[in-house]
């Protein structure tokens, strides 16, 4: 689940907080990143265990109002079509969703009025009303499609949702925008003969990007005098101090994965950080960072330092 777009985007942060803090210890920053990781993966979690919590609200909702109807015994008895979900079940029951939040002590309870908040407006939205409305009992995808919808439409990009996140989590606050992806992949990823055995998405694809992140944060960190000078070395016309402190990081950083990892294509590279620049430093930043690593790129290759 962690791909190299996170892992590129926590050695920025863990990075930047390193020089900030005055950092000397290069594997306490190594451990901070790891930490870091296993944060957002936990994320993940917690968002799919958020759409149980939701699914435990409506089911609760439906109870009382079977209650009332057999107590009164008025109108027409409460449709159980939303809470018999058949995706919802399967996740409810999934055994590694259960074991890392029992393990994690991960839960929604004591934020229930907020989830419940999330449920009313479900109830609001017209591809909810559209769902009920079927004709015909609705199958397996159109079960899954809902909440699919659910999470688009009800969760991401929900401001609610993020600041809640954000007073939980530190770790957390730029993260959502990514996981909320893996979310949904892993929506679609279920059928109708996953069983509560169905994996979800590993921590890590494969022992490759573990290994990534380790030797990219330190390659940064242990070279980092020689990749600072090759950013000073192309700004003579420039007061070096005078340069964003992130764009320095980001520029160090992006030259490390340069030279540490010829298999990656330095368009990749390039374009992974002239974003993160755009995203996390000044207007201006992803243009600067563009010329100057360019720049540093062509006189690397030009000295036979970068084959690629």
């Amino acid at each position: 689940m962690i791909n190299r777009e996170i892992i590129r985007l926590k050695v920025v942060q863990i990075a930047y907080a390193y020089y900030q803090n005055g950092g000397t210890n290069v594997d306490k920053a190594v451990d901070e990143l790891f930490f870091s990781l296993g944060k957002t993966y936990e994320l993940y979690h917690y968002l799919l265990l958020l759409m149980v919590a939701i699914h435990r609200i409506a089911v609760r909702a439906v109870e009382t109002a079977q209650s009332r109807f057999m107590r009164l015994g008025e109108g027409n008895p409460p449709s159980t079509r939303f809470v018999d979900n058949r995706f919802m079940a399967q996740l409810e029951s999934n055994k590694c969703l259960i074991s890392y939040c029992n393990s994690h002590k991960q839960t929604w309870v004591n934020d229930e009025e907020f989830v419940r908040s999330l449920y009313k407006g479900i109830l609001e939205a017209d591809f909810y009303r559209d769902y009920m409305a079927l004709v015909d009992e609705p199958g397996y995808a159109e079960d899954r499609e809902l909440w699919r919808k659910i999470y688009r439409n009800i969760i991401v990009n929900n401001e609610g949702v993020d600041d809640l996140l954000e007073e939980k989590n530190l770790y957390w606050n730029d993260d959502k925008f990514i996981v909320d992806t893996f979310v949904l992949k892993t929506i679609k990823r279920f059928t109708e003969q996953s069983g509560a055995d169905k994996p979800l998405l590993p921590e890590f694809k494969d022992e490759d990007d573990r290994e990534f992140a380790r030797m990219l944060l330190r390659a940064t960190l242990l070279n980092a005098d020689y990749y600072r000078s090759l950013v000073s070395d192309c700004t003579r016309n420039w007061e070096f101090n005078r340069i964003a402190v992130m764009d320095l990081v980001i520029m160090q950083i992006a030259i490390a994965e340069m030279l540490t990892f010829p298999e990656i294509p330095l368009t990749v590279t390039l374009n992974e950080y002239v974003e993160i620049a755009k995203t996390y430093s000044t207007p201006k930043s992803g243009m600067y960072v563009n010329g100057l690593l360019d720049h540093i790129a062509k006189q690397l290759t030009a000295q036979k330092k970068l084959n690629k």
